[in-house]
């Protein structure tokens, strides 16, 4: 007869934590942290790790194992298990939705330590509409799961402190008690690493507090309400009155009146804010306050993503521009002295191309299917250029500059020509339904991007616009039309869209 083996018991006594982070969050310098301390109290402890596939599309998930010293040590696991996980510490508030879903909170044992901020999937950037999953859900599922759960922005209350949000999460884990040590050995492991240490400490004592006493949300970064305008008196002046002339719109439109106009004016010029208030004050003379302006300020909205189109002129600008190299280096937390790499990737297809030529001469190209694919052979291999070095940045910072040029382009004639031809379908209707026409102005919002992004949007845009002549006459045409857009938007292919058309085509 075999002898049941009795458990040891010390097995019991095995603290089991698991960070589960990105790259560039520091995982490995928090599960770095946690070793470091387990040992400096006298503590056995093991780390590994398991790499996700790419930045964004898995996390890393770092474990620890540690056990108060003994002359009889037990095996440690090299991966945690669902039921068996001690401490979860999830650098990203989507990641404490994986932990909750691979069973490693459970609410018996576990201490749950998140951050709310989003660091989005490549699944959710990947949506043609807003595909940002919802972090109410994944707070709510949390709250369930987990023994005790302490969240914050922990990457905006470290950057607040000039450190990483690694440095806050440990803070949030000695203030959670979790860990049987005295927030003195946590401080000292962040001073034994010997790098960052002052920021780092101060990170901490903020995480700290958070486990301890909770915290309001820290005071958010706003954007400064500043002129798109930069450059003579007389450019100031031309600024200025465009501004005086939105004050003359309907109250409810003015807000997104101002918007649309500080977006057309630094894609463009002064002159072409003024023409974007023009195409917005046909709309208002067909509306009224009866209808509380709603076409109107869906149209200042719209007409201004129209005209601020996505040309190569104006990515090669976004991409020279001063504020973004100094917001790279602030994400990515470079010293002073310290050099940085910045690798750009463009793959313009033969249209971006033809659409940059004279107005006449590239719609002769684009007519020509020998000379568009001589321009795809010649451009249409994608091309990596380091804007660090000095002869990519200034062949962008040269066709940045280029918007005196840009209205002369066959492009732009493209683009205000598809302008018109979406308002005048989009107002068509408004005499008898006005909802309708409202929401054939928020079709604009499929067309976006660059690129093929751009053709594929197009193309979606054209179906559901073609699908308001099969609604024509409908009472619900209005709502059918919305359902199509976000059918449209669910996903890059179009499938949603191509089921939504054929369910319309069958009662029609």
């Amino acid at each position: 007869m075999l002898r049941q083996k009795t458990p040891d018991a010390r097995v019991a006594e095995i603290i089991k934590l698991a960070v589960m982070a990105v790259g560039g969050q520091g995982g490995g310098v928090l599960t770095g942290w946690i070793e470091s301390l387990a040992r400096s109290q006298g503590y056995v402890a093991q780390s590994t790790s398991v790499a996700g596939v790419a930045q964004r599309t898995g996390a890393t998930i770092y474990y620890v194992e540690m056990i108060p010293h003994s002359d009889n040590q037990p095996v440690f696991a090299l991966a945690p298990s669902a039921g068996d996980v001690d401490v979860v510490i999830a650098a990203e508030m989507m990641e404490v939705g994986r932990a909750v879903m691979r069973g490693f909170v459970t609410p018996d044992r576990t201490t749950l330590i998140g951050s709310t901020h989003r660091q989005l999937a490549v699944s959710e950037k990947s949506v043609p509409g807003d595909g940002i999953a919802d972090a109410e859900e994944v707070k709510a599922a949390a709250e369930i799961a987990a023994q005790r759960l302490i969240l914050a922005d922990m990457d905006q209350l470290a950057v607040l402190q000039g450190s990483v949000i690694s440095a806050s999460l440990f803070g949030a884990l000695a203030g959670s008690g979790a860990l049987p040590f005295s927030r003195e050995a946590f401080e000292d492991a962040i001073r034994a690493g010997g790098k960052g240490v002052d920021p780092s400490l101060k990170a901490f004592a903020v995480g700290f507090d958070v486990a301890q006493n909770g915290v309001a949300a820290p005071e958010p970064i706003l954007e400064t309400d500043e002129s798109p305008v930069t450059g003579s008196n007389e450019q100031a002046t031309e600024w200025q009155v465009l501004l005086d002339r939105t004050e003359a719109l309907p109250a409810p439109v003015v807000a997104m009146a101002r918007a649309g106009l500080g977006k057309v004016v630094d894609f463009q010029d002064c002159t072409y804010g003024a023409t974007y208030l023009d195409e917005l004050n046909a709309v208002i003379g067909r509306d009224s306050a009866a209808q509380e302006w709603e076409l109107s300020t869906t149209a200042a909205k719209y007409i201004a993503n129209a005209m601020a189109y996505d040309d190569i002129i104006k990515v090669a600008d976004l991409k020279t521009r001063a504020p973004r190299f100094a917001r790279i280096r602030d994400e990515m937390s470079v010293k002073d002295g310290q050099l940085v790499q910045l690798t750009e990737f463009f793959h313009p297809r033969a249209e971006e191309v033809a659409g940059m030529l004279p107005a006449k001469l590239g719609a002769r190209a684009e007519a020509n299917p020998r000379t568009m694919e001589r321009l795809e052979r010649l451009f249409g291999k994608g091309r990596r250029l380091r804007t660090d070095t000095l002869p990519a940045f200034l062949m962008l910072h040269i066709l940045g500059g280029l918007k005196g040029y840009r209205l002369r382009t066959r492009r732009h004639a493209v683009e205000m020509a598809h302008l018109q031809s979406w308002l005048d379908r989009s107002l068509a209707p408004l005499a008898e339904d006005y909802a309708l026409s409202v929401e054939l102005l928020k079709c604009r919002r499929l067309v976006k991007g660059y690129s093929d992004t751009h053709a594929r949007g197009l193309t979606k845009f054209d179906t559901v616009m073609n699908a308001a002549d099969m609604l024509k006459g409908r009472k619900d045409a209005a709502e059918w039309i919305a359902r199509l857009r976000e059918a449209a938007l669910q996903d890059p292919e179009g499938k949603a869209l191509t089921g939504a058309i054929e369910t319309v085509r069958s009662f029609v």
